[in-house]
């Protein structure tokens, strides 16, 4: 995210202190705010640079409670890259204007503020109104077990802090294409101003699946290369970029208007490439898909850390949605880390 126009702001990596002492591709990885020592030992054994932590409810969302956390893992030489609030990420009634909207507005302001004043400067956004959908979880190598979705399957559903989302209508009716551009840019107006002045940048997540309407509402805003395009033209500003999710993008295939790398050196030759998710599928949609391994699925991802490097860039990336492996979680995460910096 290096500065390439002054006039407009400035980039995470004009921050005094916030880019670790190597430039390039960073590493992150997500440990809990009540992470324990030894889960802190162990993602420092890894060699990891950054953290992608959140906090749970809304009362907890204090500056005091961001700096406490962000001194926390400063005293291990670990950075905080996000700190998520999920009460307003991926909220329908912003997505879709339902009752509460400007509330969940109001609050997600307050919350880039918070971030701003607490010296944490990205932030993670979703747009969705019906969550990740799945249709269960498959044996892929090994045995090992992971996500999947068919989209003929008639037991599909959104998933999202513990919804559930079904076809033929999430919301009870079907919404337009036209009613999801015009919440987003009410949405995203507000956010601009107060992004900027808080110094926070914001990546907007791709839908998961993208491309195809579930529930009866469309994914037309971030769910293609078109659609990112003109959602970051509406938007206007250099604080409001993309969280490159590969395996997003890889469900999606052709469909997408642009692939993976393509969609790379767009944007990341633009300065709107702020974080990415490091994940393979087996296959793009419509054929359906299981989450595999990096290294076990249709994309040689070393072609994306190629276009990565390419357009030069400087933001961190994290394994996503790892498979559950023999030995646990950290056995995946080492996985993901030993082969991310391979």
């Amino acid at each position: 995210m290096s500065e390439t126009n002054p006039e407009q702001g400035y980039a995470l990596s004009t921050i005094p202190g916030y880019y670790a002492s190597q430039p390039g591709i960073q590493i992150g990885t997500k440990l809990s705010a009540g992470a324990s020592e030894e889960d802190i030992q162990f993602v420092k054994q890894l060699g990891v640079e950054w953290v992608m932590t959140g906090l749970g409810a809304p009362k907890e969302h204090t500056v005091e409670n961001y700096v406490a956390l962000r001194e926390r893992f400063e005293a291990h030489d670990l950075k905080i890259y996000r700190l998520a609030n999920h009460s307003c990420h991926n909220v329908p009634e912003i997505t879709l204007n339902l009752p509460g909207r400007d509330e969940k507005i109001a609050e997600y302001l307050q919350y880039i503020r918070t971030m701003g004043a607490a010296g944490i400067h990205y932030s993670t956004y979703a747009h969705m109104a019906t969550g990740i959908w799945t249709s269960g979880r498959e044996e892929i190598r090994g045995g090992a077990m992971a996500r999947a979705l068919h989209i003929d399957d008639p037991n599909r559903a959104g998933h999202w802090a513990r919804q559930l989302y079904h076809d033929p209508l999430a919301h009870g009716r079907e919404y337009s294409e036209q009613e999801l551009w015009d919440n987003y840019e009410y949405f995203i107006k507000q956010v601009v101003p107060v992004a900027e002045k808080a110094g926070v940048y914001i990546g907007i997540h791709p839908d998961d699946p993208p491309v195809y309407p579930l529930g009866g509402v469309p994914r037309c805003i971030f769910g293609s290369f078109e659609g990112y395009k003109r959602a970051l033209e509406i938007a206007d500003s250099p604080n409001i970029g993309m969280c490159l999710c590969a395996g997003c993008w890889l469900e999606g295939g052709e469909a997408m208007g642009k692939d993976v790398v393509e969609t790379i050196r767009y944007f990341g030759g633009m300065n709107k490439l702020f974080k990415v998710h490091f994940r393979n599928v087996t296959a793009p949609m419509p054929e359906g898909f299981a989450e595999t391994y990096m290294d076990a699925g249709y994309m040689d991802m070393f072609k994306i850390v190629q276009a990565l490097r390419e357009v030069g860039f400087d933001g961190a990336i994290m394994s996503d949605h790892l498979p559950q492996m023999v030995g646990g979680a950290r056995a995946a995460e080492a996985y993901g880390i030993a082969y991310m910096k391979a």
